[in-house]
């Protein structure tokens, strides 16, 4: 008989369609995800992939299987989550996935004014990028996230925004444009680049939004790409170039004097921030209680005053 496991890997390579993907998502060695595909194919007796040069796809029986290894793994993890959490529990934890920007600048504020509203409610918080806090969503690891930018297209997922976040340049204050406010989009391709890691949904919005006023990211002068939103900073304050981020991470910094922040003209950088739930999912009391307070919009006016509170 299947094993659960060998069906969540199944239903991973059918959304990722990519055997290495599943493998780096799952943390499995590749080798171990074939295993669970072809101990799958003996046991039904049928090809369930075709391999192709970009990856694999379902076969015909293959996709027979998948709608019922969706129903089955779908089951599974509801019933997870339809146990209750021992009553002898006097304090609840909530499990938060959050990105970069929302991890290192949002949360500790909106945390703070949770506890202050009566709960010592313990939370946890797991920084990673959208598509991967998408996915743990997706597979039930997570039952709440706040992501940047982008949310991948799943019937799975529900993405409500809950702020509109602007992305500005930053340049040292001792650059030729430190005391400007405004540049062309043309002289970004004149100066050194700081930028975010593929992957980023910093950086997916800043392509984005450039390539809609036609310009290339590849055309840009890219010197180094960095994993830290704090590190980009340090690396601009070095001289080391510019670099496109959240206008909520330079709050300190421009406040003191440290950065210049300029906006491009006639290009707007803007993102939603936005709560993913799964669409089957249920959340505790205690996260759908840190939900109810991101929708809070006076709250977070006054958590994030002007004039660094974005552009919404």
């Amino acid at each position: 008989m299947s094993s659960l496991e060998e069906l969540m890997v199944f239903r991973d390579v059918v959304l990722t369609g990519n055997i290495t993907r599943t493998s780096q998502r799952l943390h499995m060695s590749q080798s171990s995800v074939s295993i669970q595909i072809r101990n799958l194919e003996r046991e039904y007796g049928a090809q369930l992939f075709d391999r192709t040069n970009r990856g694999v796809r379902l076969t015909e029986r293959g996709e027979v299987l998948y709608r019922y290894a969706e129903e089955v793994v779908n089951l599974m993890l509801e019933a997870r989550e339809a146990v209750p959490e021992g009553a002898f529990q006097h304090r609840k934890n909530i499990d938060i996935g959050a990105t970069f920007t929302i991890g290192e600048y949002i949360i500790p504020l909106v945390a703070r004014e949770y506890h202050c509203r009566s709960t010592d409610d313990a939370i946890g918080v797991r920084i990673a990028d959208t598509e991967t806090l998408a996915w743990d969503v997706i597979d039930r690891r997570l039952r709440l996230a706040l992501v940047e930018g982008p949310v991948p297209n799943d019937p799975n997922l529900v993405a409500e925004a809950f702020w509109q976040d602007e992305l500005v340049v930053v340049a040292p204050v001792d650059h030729p444009w430190g005391r400007r406010e405004t540049i062309s989009i043309e002289q970004l391709k004149t100066e050194k680049m700081i930028t975010r890691e593929q992957g980023s949904g910093t950086r997916r919005v800043m392509e984005l939004a450039l390539a809609r006023n036609g310009l290339d990211y590849c055309d840009l002068d890219i010197r180094i790409e960095l994993g830290s939103t704090q590190a980009i900073k340090q690396a601009v304050r070095c001289g080391m170039g510019i670099a496109i981020i959240s206008i909520l991470a330079v709050q300190e910094e421009c406040g003191l004097g440290r950065l210049a922040v300029l906006r491009v003209e006639d290009c707007p950088i803007v993102r939603s921030l936005s709560i993913l739930t799964h669409a089957k999912g249920r959340l505790s009391a205690e996260e759908r209680s840190f939900a109810d307070l991101l929708g809070d919009r006076k709250t977070l006016q006054r958590l994030f005053p002007p004039p660094f509170s974005g552009s919404g």
